[in-house]
């Protein structure tokens, strides 16, 4: 199966540009240096990709493991410093990424039975303390990577576990729909990060809709920044907004998508903005349905991504989930109902599939059904028609016999100047 080769971050590039117009120096420093760094790990990872190079297929049973990269960038020269045999480290990054790491793992397979990020056991390493002053978290196609921030914007990455799923969703999406990372496909892509993310922190919490804060990167900042965190699912464009870090750019309806150049200055179609409009979808769904969003909510949503493909847009998306409500939980089910109201409540109507397929089937039975309504009753008026002129024919020649003149009688046309031969059947 193809898979995307794209490095995900999870710190979105227009926010650390933001961060390139500050006043204070090391802070546009912290930022160049984690643009230039992300910049140089997505083309390796596009070229490690391609010829398959480090990547582990022996199941693992999503075994776990944490190097200490000790501030360096070569992940090949980390200590190995905790797994699942070794004793709790007296660092507390080492503990946070290795419980995030099994807090995901577990949540994936007690939730949706799925063994590890490929489905097949894939274990799972961390690697902390990578880089100075990285602002930055990444999945690369083969392991979690977290920075320390630069301590005066970010703090620690291995301190959010939305995070840590989020990142970690991204190996569960190559290994399922490959979703291309670019335009809606690469929107949806991040949107399933945070669902999942966000899904697996209530899980963790045992948090109901409700309850939950949908939001994602909450602990991530320093005290005093002025942001509520990198995203709202509940509502997007309204996790930050001040000088420093701007507005919060997220749509939260079609009528406000952003269309933006494909490449790389510009987030390959805005993949981190527009992820707004599905992650909404997804939180009025919830909402609608109630209770604990990783039980229907997260089903129908899981299912959909196995079901979808790399180009899936949008609108295939709104379909496919709609469809999966439907055969999951009955067709114009309560779920089903609210997935629908979802996608229409950010712009999106579910334009076909089951509903629309269904409903055909009902015309196209009542309209054959009437068609053969019909044809019985042409038949039995046709037959009742020719038993007359049979019956008429009869008489004429029986009073024919009786006359005895060898006269041959009048004969009766049938509707329109026929005779009864030329409309008896061939």
């Amino acid at each position: 199966m193809k898979t995307c080769r794209c490095l995900n971050c999870i710190t979105p590039p227009h926010l650390l540009r933001k961060l390139l117009e500050s006043e204070d120096k090391a802070t546009r420093d912290a930022a160049l240096n984690t643009l230039v760094s992300s910049a140089r790990l997505r083309g390796e990872r596009s070229i490690r990709s391609t010829f398959g190079v480090g990547v582990s297929t022996a199941p693992a049973s999503g075994r776990r493991s944490i190097f200490d990269c000790r501030g360096g960038t070569d992940l090949g020269q980390a200590t190995l410093v905790r797994t699942e045999q070794g004793e709790t480290s007296s660092d507390a990054s080492v503990n946070k990424a290795f419980d995030g790491l099994g807090r995901t793992r577990d949540f994936y397979r007690e939730v949706f039975e799925r063994d590890s990020i490929d489905g097949r056991g894939m274990r799972l390493d961390g690697y902390i303390h990578r880089g100075r002053n990285y602002n930055n978290a990444f999945w690369d196609g083969q392991e979690m990577v977290f920075g320390d921030g630069d301590g005066i914007i970010f703090t620690d990455f291995t301190g959010s576990l939305d995070v840590i799923a989020h990142e970690l969703t991204h190996g569960v999406t190559e290994n399922t729909a490959a979703l291309e990372y670019r335009g809606q496909s690469g929107a949806l892509n991040e949107s399933m990060s945070d669902v999942f993310g966000s899904l697996v922190k209530q899980w963790s919490g045992n948090e109901s809709a409700e309850q939950a804060d949908w939001l994602i990167g909450a602990d991530i900042f320093t005290p005093g920044i002025g942001a509520d965190a990198l995203r709202s699912m509940k509502a997007p464009g309204t996790a930050y907004d001040n000088r420093l870090l701007g507005k919060d750019p997220q749509p939260d309806h079609m009528n406000r998508f952003a269309n933006l150049p494909d490449n790389g200055e510009n987030d390959f179609g805005g993949v981190h903005i527009n992820s707004g409009i599905p992650n909404r979808a997804f939180f009025l769904t919830a909402m609608e349905i109630g209770g604990y969003a990783w039980e229907a909510p997260g089903l129908i949503w899981y299912e959909a991504l196995k079901a979808s493909v790399q180009t899936t847009q949008f609108q295939d998306f709104a379909d496919t989930t709609f469809a999966k409500a439907g055969q999951l939980f009955g067709m114009g089910s309560q779920e089903q109902r609210a997935v629908q109201d979802a996608w229409r409540g950010v712009g999106i109507r579910v334009s076909g599939g089951t509903a629309r397929r269904g409903r055909h089937r009902m015309i196209e039975a009542g309209g054959m059904a009437a068609r053969e309504e019909s044809d019985i009753a042409a038949l039995a008026r046709q037959i009742a028609a020719l038993s007359g002129q049979v019956a008429s024919l009869s008489r004429d020649l029986s009073a024919m016999k009786r006359g005895g003149n060898g006269a041959a009688p009048e004969i009766r046309s049938g509707p329109g100047g026929r005779s009864p031969r030329s409309q008896a059947p061939a």
